[in-house]
């Protein structure tokens, strides 16, 4: 058993526990179990010791909110990794921790609402060298839970202050009425917190500044079961209301590990390999095929065959040589080239994505309902006619039906009853839809923006045309040639033959010799015959007869072609091709729905005005070559002429539009990062879901409006009587409470009807 040591600036009453035995960490036996809501790193100070180990550490990148470390002591120690990380993660400050010790690297992301960035660096110097001598890990997933939970139980207390009320009431069961009062009481103690709140914070009464008055007045009389009844309702609409909710913190995409984690430069004549995050400005780097580009820079040699769809969405790979620009996150394909680094890290193009994603407004996650801002607006004018009649009454009961009335409490229950179920429809229908203001503002929606590739297609090359130019060669034969020369090429338009060759069941050739040329095709001898397939630029470079092509009126702009003989023998056509569902999808959202539908894409503008046509979408609407920073800006531009705007795509190029649509959507199949954003996904990969979406949401608004009358006529006219001729308090509650309950129901057809509909089909 080893000695811990350890000196605390702070009472031992912050640590939870010690442990000296062995723990399955191989930390020496070494365990503290620290209460992270009272204690952080800058209260430990490890133990002194005769040659204490001192940590030391780099800053490779800063920017506010974020810092990343160089810490070699990482390498080298796999304890301290884990001493470090389990201490970082129970820091107050720190909200986000990525360690890597192969690379050296530690990244934080630290809440600048509670530290500076001037104490950030001394903050995490003493926190790496607490990590030499102590151990932390975090308190079990389910303390973590109980210390969050409310310190009020409060549904237990209503249940509970129902039962008794019940029970002493209607079933006549001696019950003390003090024990009664006290369970309400207690029960009553959130909704007293909620309005001191609005009082101390907003300076303004709230709708539960009325629920409390009408408990009290009630409860000082003795009449227990109305103010039950009242916080049993009240609870339920709070709880709904909860679930409907989403969180408004986003995972981000962590960069540099989606860039891996080494990279290849040159420096003093090697080739040597080094962590991703100490590449620096002016660093020759080197990408081989089937790896990612680490940075943006400049192509000083070489040539390759660069996929950018994950950055620009454009679907076609595209050749880049000596002097042409590349961007992180791109895929080299083919060839191999020499990169001189320009921008590193956030300062990327797709580092900036993030940012913008992240920078992006974070709207409130509950529904914003007109009813319930007019109730609000009610609470001053009811305190007040509550008040006048109990001043010429000197009646509180009478007083106490005109607080209970208060339009509140059932649109706290049918307004979130009402989202959830059709929510919940939703889901069973497969489209998930994360809360109640993502609903509402659907069924808001007159502008839909839709990603091209990946989104309106399908985001992978197919062959969509073979044509031949010799009466005496079919085009099942042009295709097998092509298919012969292009086999075990990883070139995306190779594949997309060699796929559709497969689907025709067309047989392969022989290939005997081949050659092939980046960036151009292939030249092969196929059946003893040289056969050239590939660029038209290619071909012409062999001197090959192109009189046909020259001829052709309709020249594809995607296209190879296949030459033997001298001469051109056939063209195959390929592209990115459109989803099953997309043009009835969209020409319902036009002509059915009302809506103006844009659409965004990093191809060129020919592809994407092909690709429009096809659709129906106005030249107009056709937004064409955008990175991601100009998809963010034409979704902004359209919500600054007041539309509402919601944005469908798939891809990490897509998350800032994403992020500042009014509505995001995406598919299950999505990026992760795109998924996190979107506030609707699409389960099944398929576009109709958002028709269906769009028509649940606007159902419930509906049903919302419907309900809101439900709730306001038999209360007014209640409120009427209350005032002129007096009304029992019981009798209000169980006209408010009734209209409550009819609301409620109401709101749930969307899954009452829902699953009559999915019994049928």
């Amino acid at each position: 058993m080893v000695q811990v040591k350890m000196d605390f600036r702070s009472s031992s009453a912050n640590i939870s526990q010690v442990n000296v035995a062995g723990n399955g960490l191989g930390t020496n036996g070494k365990v503290v179990l620290v209460d992270r809501k009272k204690i952080d790193s800058r209260q430990i100070r490890p133990a002194k010791k005769i040659n204490q180990l001192k940590v030391y550490y780099s800053v490779v990148h800063e920017t506010l909110g974020r810092l990343r470390l160089r810490v070699p002591h990482l390498r080298d120690d796999a304890e301290y990794v884990q001493r470090l990380q389990m201490l970082l993660e129970s820091d107050k400050y720190i909200t986000k921790v990525c360690i890597k010790p192969a690379a050296a690297s530690l990244a934080v992301t630290y809440d600048i609402n509670k530290i500076t960035r001037a104490n950030i660096r001394p903050h995490i110097t003493r926190t790496l060298q607490a990590a030499t001598d102590v151990a932390v890990i975090r308190t079990a997933p389910q303390q973590a839970e109980k210390e969050d939970e409310n310190p009020y139980p409060s549904w237990k207390f209503s249940a509970a202050a129902s039962a008794l009320a019940v029970l002493g009431g209607p079933f006549g069961v001696s019950i003390p009425p003090m024990l009664i009062a006290t369970t309400i009481v207690l029960a009553t103690l959130p909704v007293a917190q909620r309005a001191w709140v609005a009082i101390r914070e907003e300076r303004k009464l709230n709708i539960d500044f009325l629920d409390l008055m009408a408990i009290a007045i009630t409860t000082v009389q003795g009449q227990f079961l109305t103010p039950a009844l009242m916080l049993g309702l009240i609870e339920i609409g709070e709880n709904i209301r909860d679930r409907t909710a989403r969180s408004s913190a986003q995972q981000t995409l962590d960069l540099l590990a989606s860039l891996g984690k080494f990279a290849w430069v040159e420096r003093d004549g090697e080739q040597i390999q080094i962590a991703i995050e100490e590449v620096q400005k002016g660093d020759t780097v080197i990408v081989y095929p089937g790896e990612q580009v680490p940075v943006d820079g400049t192509i000083i040699s070489g040539k390759a065959l660069f996929d950018e769809q994950k950055l620009t969405g454009e679907s076609m790979p595209v050749m880049k040589r000596k002097g042409q620009s590349v961007y992180a996150s791109t895929l080299v394909r083919e060839g191999q080239i020499y990169i001189l680094a320009e921008r590193l890290g956030n300062d990327t193009c797709v580092g900036k994505s993030i940012q913008l994603m992240q920078e992006a407004p974070v709207h409130d996650t509950r529904m914003e309902n007109y009813a319930a801002k007019l109730a609000q607006k009610a609470v001053v004018p009811t305190l007040l006619l509550g008040g006048t009649v109990f001043a010429l009454t000197r009646n509180p009961a009478r007083a106490a039906s005109i607080l209970t009335l208060d339009f509140a409490t059932g649109i706290r229950v049918s307004v979130p009853t009402t989202v959830l179920a059709a929510l919940s429809y939703a889901a069973r229908r497969g489209v998930l839809i994360r809360s109640g203001r993502a609903l509402e503002q659907l069924a808001n929606v007159d502008t839909i923006v839709f990603d091209k590739t990946g989104t309106l297609t399908k985001g992978e090359i197919a062959v969509t045309d073979v044509r031949s130019f010799n009466s005496q060669v079919s085009e099942l034969q042009i295709l097998a040639i092509a298919a012969t020369a292009e086999q075990r090429l990883t070139h995306p338009v190779a594949e997309a033959i060699v796929r559709h060759a497969e689907s025709l069941q067309v047989d392969v050739l022989t290939r005997e010799k081949w050659d092939y040329k980046l960036g151009l095709g292939v030249e092969a001898i196929i059946d003893g015959k040289k056969v050239y397939v590939g660029s038209e630029r290619f071909l012409r470079q062999q001197e090959i007869d192109m009189i046909a092509v020259d001829e052709l009126s309709d020249k594809p702009a995607s296209a190879i072609y296949v030459a033997s003989d001298g001469q051109v023998q056939g063209i195959i056509e390929y592209n990115d091709v459109l989803r099953s569902e997309s043009k009835e999808v969209i020409t319902k959202l036009m002509t059915v729905e009302g809506v103006e539908v844009h659409m965004l894409t990093g191809d060129n503008k020919r592809t994407a005005t092909t690709v429009a046509t096809q659709l129906g979408i106005s030249p107009a609407n056709t937004h064409a070559e955008a990175f991601p920073e100009q998809k963010a800006d034409v979704v902004r531009q359209l919500h600054e002429t007041g539309k509402t705007v919601a944005f469908v795509g798939d891809g990490i190029n897509d998350s800032p539009a994403l992020a500042y649509a009014d509505v995001s959507v995406s598919f299950a199949n999505g990026s992760d990062i795109a998924r996190e954003t979107a506030d609707l996904v699409l389960m099944q990969n398929d576009l109709h879901g958002l028709l269906e979406a769009i028509d649940i949401a606007r159902k419930a608004k509906q049903l919302i409006r419907q309900n809101t009358s439900i709730i306001a006529i038999p209360n007014l006219a209640a409120l009427v009587v209350a005032t002129l001729f007096g009304l029992n308090p019981l009798a209000a509650t169980v006209v408010n409470n009734g209209s409550t309950v009819v609301a409620g129901i109401n709101g749930l057809r969307p899954i009452l009807t829902g699953s009559r509909k999915v019994e049928k089909s």
